[in-house]
């Protein structure tokens, strides 16, 4: 059922960046730029997010990253590599965003101005298509972006449940311990 998902979903976006280029072979560049600034805006807010969960949920361990060797033991990574993995993979994915609509913004105008004449057609269309591309890209980003604090909310509903239940037979449980970050998200 997985795998007729995924051939679903990237059989709906291959059509929907094919399609894109086709119609978007009359939309000019100068109609298209400001589509390419809002994806650019959307990542930077991706990073700002992340930043601020980084910050919040491993402050230690981000202090520890950045400071000097002094011969110490490097710290651990957070309990949960995986966790660590899903908090971070939206931030190279909206950098990778980044780098091909700021590499666009510097190519774009030298193509339109040094270039040989080229099939205007065409080159709009390619334009969108890619513009279809990096919007998918970064939906699925913006989605991805749930995923921490989906297991921070699964992880607080399951505390809660079991001290519900516990409290229904009298049992006291422990409340979860403190820290000052580390803990996976």
């Amino acid at each position: 059922m997985r795998t007729m998902t995924h051939l679903l979903l990237w059989t709906l976006c291959i059509l929907s960046v094919v399609a894109g280029g086709w119609l978007g072979r009359g939309v000019p560049f100068s109609e298209q730029w400001p589509m390419f600034e809002a994806l650019r805006t959307t990542a930077s807010i991706i990073f700002a997010v992340i930043g601020a969960w980084l910050a919040i949920i491993y402050p230690e361990r981000l202090k520890q990253t950045f400071q000097r060797d002094s011969g110490a033991a490097r710290p651990t990574m957070p309990t949960s590599q995986t966790g660590w993995t899903q908090l971070l993979t939206p931030v190279f994915h909206s950098t990778a965003i980044l780098a091909v609509i700021l590499i666009l913004g510097v190519v774009c105008p030298l193509l339109k101005h040094n270039a040989p004449p080229l099939n205007q057609e065409l080159m709009r269309g390619l334009s969108y298509g890619l513009l279809v591309t990096l919007t998918l890209w970064q939906v699925w980003t913006v989605v991805h972006t749930m995923v921490p604090a989906d297991m921070v909310l699964t992880a607080e509903t399951q505390r809660l449940s079991k001290q519900t239940l516990a409290a229904s037979f009298g049992t006291p449980v422990a409340a979860p311990p403190q820290s000052s970050g580390g803990t996976a998200p």
